[in-house]
């Protein structure tokens, strides 16, 4: 939030400030959603009109092309920094698990922008949303209400050579540094002997996360970054993995120099690349 000054001519000058914050605020958030109303009508009867594997490829390549370009223009606006260069060096490195944790709703653009073709498990009422459900099924975005299905249908991606991009506590996080690991990570990892290559993301901002509410202006710009952690072999014992997975992230997020609000070095307005 904006700090404080002292008498009128403080109050006068941070006003134009706090009304630009609250402009690329909401922009911001209503492009997002504007984006999405725009491409349902044209992913919708592309999911019948194409055969799957042309559609999944299709669909995908659009959304990251729409999450890069959402990016920019934030970067563009100056509403947030973004540091994801890391995330370049996963391209072309064959099956992954991607498992970021999950501080705010901006995570799966951050990271889907950043790496071409990834398969993505989401919320399966988000299949069903208005602005975004279209797109997801399109792209074979994979539903996590049926464990089953959604475990065979993550295995089927790893072993035709995609990687997988899968938050290991199915939702943002509700503790910090980081929520309940869920079990599935390990099974994958297990069963489809992928190793789980760890991505910490942190943001100098509330903004977006669990509990923050529509009403909450945050203080721009933000900074969003995306380090690559550490990389887990597949392993024997999926739950004890489980553990030491809880126990890395709480560990490195909690070293995270990030969460104190440091800037990314570089441009204040460098795009995602």
């Amino acid at each position: 939030m904006t700090e404080p000054m002292p008498g009128r001519a403080g109050a006068r000058a941070l006003r134009p400030v706090r009304v630009l914050d609250i402009l690329r605020t909401y922009c911001g958030l209503a492009l997002f959603g504007l984006m999405g109303l725009l491409w349902t009508p044209v992913a919708l009867p592309l999911c019948y009109a194409l055969p799957a594997r042309a559609g999944r490829a299709f669909g995908r390549a659009l959304i990251r092309a729409a999450f890069r370009a959402y990016l920019g223009t934030l970067s563009w606006i100056g509403a947030y920094r973004f540091d994801l260069s890391e995330l370049d060096s996963l391209r072309g490195q064959g099956p992954l698990i991607v498992a970021p944790n999950h501080p705010t709703l901006i995570d799966a653009p951050l990271v889907i922008s950043r790496l071409p073709g990834l398969a993505c498990v989401m919320k399966s009422g988000l299949l069903a949303h208005p602005a975004l459900g279209a797109g997801a099924r399109l792209a074979g975005y994979i539903g996590n209400d049926d464990l089953l299905r959604m475990i065979e249908s993550a295995l089927a991606e790893l072993r035709d050579g995609r990687q997988l991009l899968l938050f290991p506590e199915a939702t943002r996080s509700c503790d910090q540094p980081i929520g309940p690991v869920r079990g599935m990570v390990g099974w994958i990892s297990k069963r489809s002997g992928v190793p789980v290559q760890t991505v910490l993301l942190e943001a100098d901002s509330p903004f977006l996360g669990k509990r923050w509410r529509l009403r909450d202006v945050p203080r721009l710009p933000i900074t969003y970054r995306a380090r690559l952690g550490r990389r887990f072999d597949p392993p024997t014992d999926a739950q004890a993995f489980i553990a030491e997975l809880q126990a890395y992230f709480r560990q490195a997020l909690d070293k995270a120099p990030a969460a104190a609000c440091g800037p990314c070095q570089g441009s204040r307005h460098d795009p995602p690349s």
